[in-house]
């Protein structure tokens, strides 16, 4: 199983960028996709999730009301719409997915570098 993510680049705060999250591979067994961040010298976090079967979404409070998640289960990608952006939105942005009665993320695709000038 591998997700290849992509999308990322450099924009100026108010942009928007696009970021899509292919997943190849056994993915039958996915119950959910996220997207985390990590800027440098900081702990990678949380920023949305989607639940496949359902379409339940969450958001950290932080992109909440700016950034949308949403699947396609026709190609198995994951896209994230980040609207309004700010220069605290910069980070490597990491795509990921839970498997079916696992409680952690286990596959993990390469990151892709968003970077928010002032």
């Amino acid at each position: 199983v591998q997700l290849q993510a992509s999308g990322g680049g450099l924009v100026q705060a108010g942009d928007s960028l696009r970021l899509s999250c292919v997943a190849s591979g056994r993915t039958s067994n996915f119950l959910e996709m996220a997207w985390f961040r990590q800027a440098s010298g900081k702990e990678r976090e949380f920023v949305a999730n989607v639940f496949l079967r359902s379409g339940t979404t969450n958001y950290a409070d932080s992109v909440k009301g700016r950034f949308t998640i949403s699947r396609d289960s026709a190609d198995n990608t994951v896209n994230l719409q980040m609207n309004s952006l700010y220069p605290e939105d910069t980070a490597v942005y990491y795509c990921t997915a839970r498997r079916l009665g696992r409680s952690a993320y286990e596959v993990w695709g390469q990151g892709t570098q968003v970077t928010v000038s002032s």
